[in-house]
């Protein structure tokens, strides 16, 4: 999934780079602090994409001696230093700079400069974030919006959907603070813009921060993935019951697969391996994002005094498969 979301990082790229570099000339020249803020704003969202683009390239690293599972967690690890850049560097800086302007009012030049800036940076952020948007449209199927981030195991799109939604706002905000500070002749406007920016991308670290959090700690997979590969436990000859199921993503196309079952008692132990290889090719067959694959042969009450010996708490994961 990472991969697939490569092209909304450099588009993102492409666009936030070319904007910070108008939006500090033009803060340079008018001396606008909303300005200077969306200019620190534009070069974090830079900064961040390139720390995204270094986590896909990390995570597509092979398994080896050391990290056996692979890097794919590494992703979810560069998605969250995302978050805290974003808020300790592009909310911090411009909040400091909108108090500062407060503490500190003057009248901001050439404002036309600034007006021409923000339209041209609203046109091109407006086309990454529907490139952004239309990949999360593709991403989340039928889910609602809030269920799709939350259940999402890709973090690259929806820190790329997050990013551009808060940029456009910060931008309309910076419009109307500028606008308000040379119409009306009211300083203060200009730095009030400048904070509420920093809350705006204090708000998106926050909520991207809760959801790569959950990713870097280690989520399962969907329900619907695992009620599927529990259905195609239950289909297969010879086994009398499932134990347990438990997944992990370790990225968002490379899932850790741990099952425990039970077989017939009047299996010989080459009957048993030819269903443990049976059921292991339907699984990867359905579904090929599970790179690992661990099952257990236990009885039902043999399962339970493991799981109580171990002190977690006993589940009826399967009862019978038939």
């Amino acid at each position: 999934m990472a991969a697939k979301g490569t092209h909304v990082v450099y588009a993102a790229l492409i666009g936030n780079s070319l904007i910070a570099v108008t939006k500090f000339v033009a803060a340079s020249l008018t001396g606008s602090s909303a300005m200077l803020s969306e200019g620190v704003h534009s070069l974090v969202d830079t900064g961040n994409q390139v720390l995204l683009l270094y986590g896909i390239r990390r995570a597509g690293r092979p398994a080896d001696a050391r990290h056996p599972f692979g890097y794919g967690a590494e992703l979810y690890f560069w998605a969250f230093v995302v978050a805290i850049v974003i808020f300790a560097v592009g909310a911090g800086v411009s909040i400091y700079e909108g108090i500062n302007k407060l503490q500190h009012p003057h009248p901001i030049e050439n404002p036309i400069i600034n007006y021409v800036v923000l339209i041209l940076a609203m046109a091109f952020e407006a086309v990454a974030w529907w490139i952004a948007f239309r990949a999360f449209q593709e991403s989340r199927g039928k889910l609602g919006w809030i269920d799709a981030v939350r259940l999402s195991k890709d973090p690259v799109i929806f820190t790329v959907l997050f990013e551009d939604t808060a940029a456009m706002l910060g931008l309309i905000v910076a419009f109307v603070g500028i606008w308000g500070a040379v119409t009306f002749e009211i300083e203060w406007m200009d730095g009030a813009a400048s904070i509420v920016i920093g809350g705006i991308l204090a708000t998106a670290a926050v909520l991207l921060a809760i959801e790569t959090k959950g990713l870097l700690i280690g989520e399962a997979a969907t329900p619907e993935v695992e009620a599927d590969i529990a259905a195609i436990v239950r289909a297969t000859p010879s086994i009398i019951g499932l134990n347990e199921i438990r997944t992990l993503h370790r990225g968002p196309e490379d899932v850790l697969l741990a099952i425990s079952v039970d077989f017939e008692d009047t299996l010989s132990a080459g009957e048993v391996e030819a269903a443990i290889q049976k059921l292991d090719g339907s699984i990867r067959e359905r579904y090929p994002i599970v790179r690992r694959l661990f099952i257990e042969v236990q009885s039902a009450a043999g399962h339970r005094q493991s799981m109580a010996a171990a002190g977690a708490p006993s589940e009826d994961a399967g009862g019978s498969a038939h």
